[in-house]
Order: C-alpha cells, then structure tokens, then sequence
C-alpha cells in the first residue's frame, strides 16, 4: 500500500497544475548532471511524500541499508520538515515540498528519487524526477492506467535512469522459496491458484476511496498483490480474464470498487481464482496446486509474520525487511547497471491485466489479452 498521503482538494489541484505547468506540458525540466550511481559506495534517496508507509516502514528500513541512505524529503506539510530533518539529521539544502521539488535537479546528495505518493501523481513525479537525471522507485501500483505507466517507462529510457516498483514481496524469501518450487514444478503440473487479498477499509474521506486519486479501489491497492502472486508463480501472463464486482456499501464506495473476485487462463493451462475487498479481512494468502502437491503461504502479504507451507512440510524462514531488500536490490543495479527485476515494465504488465480485469466487469465478458 502505498503511504496515507490526504491532501486538501486545494493542494491536490495546486500541486497537480503547478507540476504539470513546470514539467509535462511546458517541457521544460534540464537533465541533471549529478554523479551516476556506480561513482557511489551509497546512493541518496529522496523520499516524495511523508505519509504512514514512509514513516514506518521506507524510512526505517532506509536506516539499515548499506548501498543507500535517507538523503532528502519532499513534503506538503511544513511541521514534517522539522520533524523529520532532527530524526534523520537532513539538512535544510535537501529539504523540498511540491512547489520546490525540481530544485532537486541541482542535488548532487539524491541518487533515487522514491515517489511514495497518491496512484494519480506517481506518473508526474516519476517524469519530472527522471527529468531532473534522478533514478526512480515508485510504489505500486506503479500508475492509474497503462498509458500513464507506459510514458514512465519513456521518460526514464529517455533520460537514462532506471525506473523500479515497489514490490517487496518478490524480495521476501518466503516468495522466492514458492516460486522456486512452482516453477520447478517441484509437486508436478500446476493446475489452480487460488489467491487474495482484502481488508475492511475505515475512514470514508481518505484518499484510497477517491477515484481521482487512487484510479480504482480494492483491486488497485491489495488485489495486485494476489495478482502479482499469479504471475510470478507461473512466470506467465493470462491470455484470458473474467471478473465480477460486488458492491454492498453504494455511499461509501460510490467512486471505487468495493470487492473484486476474477478468474485468470495462463499459457500453461494454469487457472487463478483471486478475490479482493475493502469490505472484510482475513483474506492474505495464495495456494498453488499442482498434480502431485501444493505450496501455500497464509499470511502471504503482511509486513511481516508471513508463513508458508507445503505438502513436504513448513517453508520457513527468518522474517526480513523487504523493504530494506527491496531498496538494497534497486541501488546495487544502479551500481551494477543491471536491470532491476521490478522495473517499470512489470508494472505496467499488472496495469495490463488491471485493464482488463475492469474491463470485463463493464462489459460482462471475458477478456481475450493475447
């Protein structure tokens, strides 16, 4: 999920417009000549957006990494700034909010710009920090649509950054041991996944539920993690998709979808059946089924206490900081210049199926993806 970032209406629009005057319609962004990554033992990250995930989970773990370091913020909220400069020890120089934020191209202490921001302005950050010579890490969903992910993509290859999405569960071990064994086909042919992910959504004003802001509700927040489970197991992507939306509260998610549930057709033969809500908990696990066993974790996508099983017994390991994994990973390609294996182009394969997933609800059919 990406950090409880609510802006006012005012300074949603004022932020939007002035970005898009400075950057997107006008042009007008110079690439920065900053050091490259692999000139650095540590990059410097700049964090966009000071939100809940920032603060409790990006931030520490930016604590504990050794190829990259805390190095700036972005901030809407002034009383962060103090905040956050006395905990980190930032001086004020690397200190900027979004009206300032391009300043940033003259930083040579930021490396990684990490846009930790509402889905709707992770496209115009992501542009305008690659425009700035800076690599970028955007949390997931990397944008509201396959457009906005595809432009991206392009303003990074144009640039010569890197561009990486936020999915830290491909670093957990945990993951990696059960994509290991399905696609060894350790227990034979896999035949079924069955995966999902929901929660019971509180505070009805908050950003999450505006489709503005967020593009879409349950599916673009939780269900892309069971999505992402699907197609990391099978190292696929469906060629077929089917879904059906329920809908028990009208007010409250007026604007975005409530619960999801769809079916998906890999190459391989491969079925998933996921599900995802805003409207009940309980729901964090994937299982795969194959001819001859099965592999499951439950909890699958939690911060931590992840658990796994099976038909050998536990698959068990140490709980780690994906984050800390996750952003460790993303600077030693930089450093190597390696492609990361979360780049822009596997996000935009979820936004892809997330198309077609509401897609398929419009129309009431099944969606042919290739």
């Amino acid at each position: 999920m990406t950090a409880q970032f609510q802006p006012s209406r005012r300074t949603f629009v004022k932020t939007v417009s002035a970005g898009l005057a400075a950057g997107i319609a006008a042009g007008g962004f110079h690439s920065s000549k900053v050091a490259r990554g692999d000139q650095k033992k540590s990059l410097g990250v700049a964090l966009v957006g000071l939100g809940s995930l920032s603060t409790k989970q990006i931030a520490p773990a930016l604590q504990k990494t050794g190829n990259c370091h805390l190095a700036a913020i972005v901030t809407g909220t002034p009383e962060k700034e103090q905040l956050w400069a006395s905990k980190y020890n930032i001086d004020r120089a690397h200190i900027y909010n979004y009206e300032s934020f391009d300043k940033i191209v003259g930083d040579d202490a930021v490396d990684i710009v990490y846009v930790v921001l509402p889905n709707s302005m992770h496209e115009e950050y992501t542009i305008r920090a690659a425009k700035a010579g800076k690599h970028v890490f955007c949390e997931k969903p990397m944008a509201n649509s396959v457009a906005e992910c595809q432009r991206m993509i392009d303003a990074c290859k144009s640039a010569d950054r890197q561009l990486g999405i936020g999915y830290r569960c491909q670093f957990d071990p945990h993951h990696q041991k059960c994509i290991e064994m399905a696609r060894s086909n350790e227990f034979g042919t896999m035949r079924l996944i069955d995966a999902g992910f929901g929660f019971k959504i509180g505070d009805p004003k908050q950003w999450r539920l505006n489709k503005q802001l967020a593009g879409g509700g349950a599916l673009m927040d939780v269900g892309i993690y069971a999505l992402q489970a699907c197609r990391y197991l099978t190292g696929e992507e469906p060629i077929s998709i089917t879904a059906q939306e329920t809908k028990t509260d009208a007010t409250k998610f007026a604007q975005v979808d409530e619960s999801i549930t769809w079916t998906m057709k890999f190459p391989s033969g491969v079925m998933a059946q996921c599900a995802t809500s805003y409207n009940f908990s309980g729901m964090n696990r994937f299982r795969a089924y194959s001819d001859n066993g099965f592999i499951q974790l439950d909890p699958a996508y939690s911060y931590t206490g992840i658990q796994g099983e099976s038909s050998k017994g536990p698959i068990k390991f140490d709980q780690v900081d994906a984050f800390q994994l996750e952003l460790q990973d993303f600077a030693n390609c930089i450093l190597e210049n390696k492609k990361s294996r979360v780049s822009g182009e596997e996000g935009l394969k979820d936004l892809k199926v997330i198309e077609a997933i509401y897609e398929s609800i419009r129309d009431g059919k099944t969606i042919v993806t290739s």
